[in-house]
């Protein structure tokens, strides 16, 4: 289990590669669709992501003694972000993106050039993710986007995860795409 501590260097995070198994320790930031879209529109950067960590997460939280606690923190799928992630990965200077589902050949083209990763979490790990948020230093964009869509600043411990896309332009999605073809014509072809 490889340890990352934010905020991440360039050379820590080009020194993984796709298969290691993480645990994050520092700050994360969360950010979907709206997110994106308002940051694909010129919306300002809410937070700096430079050497931080950006998780693609709606969780459930709530008002608990005179702050807020997270109930759950699983991830959201990827995918739907492609259009926005490399623009966003070379402006941000974001060094890890947290998931579920990978995402295409353009961001992974990114994460190469910019020195990212992309960190696959584990779906339906909502409440062993909240466990691992040990306090939610912040909110930003709450009342434009409601709860599941803010940036909810994250300060985690031991959050777990795989390197699915790599600084070295590997993904393991595509690794299981292509063995996934070739057997498949081998079962054609016999």
């Amino acid at each position: 289990m490889k340890q990352l501590v934010c905020p991440f260097s360039e050379k820590s995070v080009r020194g993984l590669a796709a298969g290691d198994a993480v645990a994050i320790h520092g700050r994360i930031y969360t950010g979907r669709d709206k997110f994106h879209k308002y940051f694909a529109d010129g919306g300002r950067l809410p937070v700096d992501f430079r050497n931080g960590a950006l998780y693609h997460c709606g969780p459930v939280v709530i008002e608990r003694g005179g702050g807020y606690a997270v109930v759950s923190a699983g991830p959201t799928t990827s995918v739907r972000e492609n259009a926005y992630e490399p623009a966003f990965i070379e402006a941000s200077g974001v060094r890890v993106i947290i998931g579920k589902g990978g995402m295409d050949s353009a961001t992974l083209a990114a994460m190469k050039k910019f020195g990212c990763v992309y960190i696959q979490a584990v779906g339906g790990g909502g409440a062993a993710y909240a466990d691992s948020v040990k306090r939610v230093a912040g909110v930003s964009l709450l009342k434009e986007f409601g709860a599941a869509e803010a940036v909810w600043h994250l300060d985690v411990e031991n959050f777990r995860g795989i390197v699915a896309m790599d600084a070295r332009g590997r993904s393991l999605f595509d690794d299981v795409r292509l063995a996934s073809l070739r057997r498949l014509e081998e079962m054609f072809r016999s």
